[in-house]
């Protein structure tokens, strides 16, 4: 008896379908809201997800900086980051980097969930984080998603 032929298909940069999506971070917990980001930067929520194609969406996040911590991390959760010459550790406090950066704590979160890769760096310029609620990609007509 034949068995059935199903074709595996793969997809390409050619029939990749990118979506935009709106994401409002106000009230999200940091971590689950980063998860969800890179997610759908990954592209795993497609049928056709391949893991070495960037096959993702291209994600807007608005409000970047009313992001929520869980617990005691507003108070005691440190950013490291090194110079590159002896004794360059630097730490930096959530106050600190939300005070250099609005968009930090989000792009730092979802750097760090995304591959260590070529692909990595190029999925990652698929996001474009905000702080309020002004963006200018309205011309995109992106989808709101609600994380709720």
């Amino acid at each position: 008896m034949n068995a059935p032929s199903f074709k595996t298909v793969s997809a390409n940069k050619n029939t990749v379908n990118k979506e935009w999506v709106l994401i409002d971070a106000e009230g999200q917990t940091l971590g689950r809201l980063a998860s969800t980001i890179a997610y759908r930067l990954r592209g795993k929520n497609k049928v056709n997800f391949t893991p070495h194609v960037d096959c993702g969406d291209n994600v807007i996040v608005i409000n970047a900086e009313k992001v929520e911590l869980s617990g005691n991390k507003r108070d005691t959760k440190k950013y490291m980051h090194h110079t590159g010459f002896p004794g360059g550790q630097r730490l930096r406090s959530v106050d600190q980097v939300l005070a250099k950066d609005p968009t930090g704590l989000v792009t730092k979160a979802v750097r760090g969930m995304l591959p260590k890769s070529k692909l990595g760096r190029a999925l990652f310029k698929n996001m474009f984080a905000y702080a309020g609620t002004e963006h200018p990609h309205e011309a995109q007509k992106p989808q709101t998603i609600s994380l709720n």
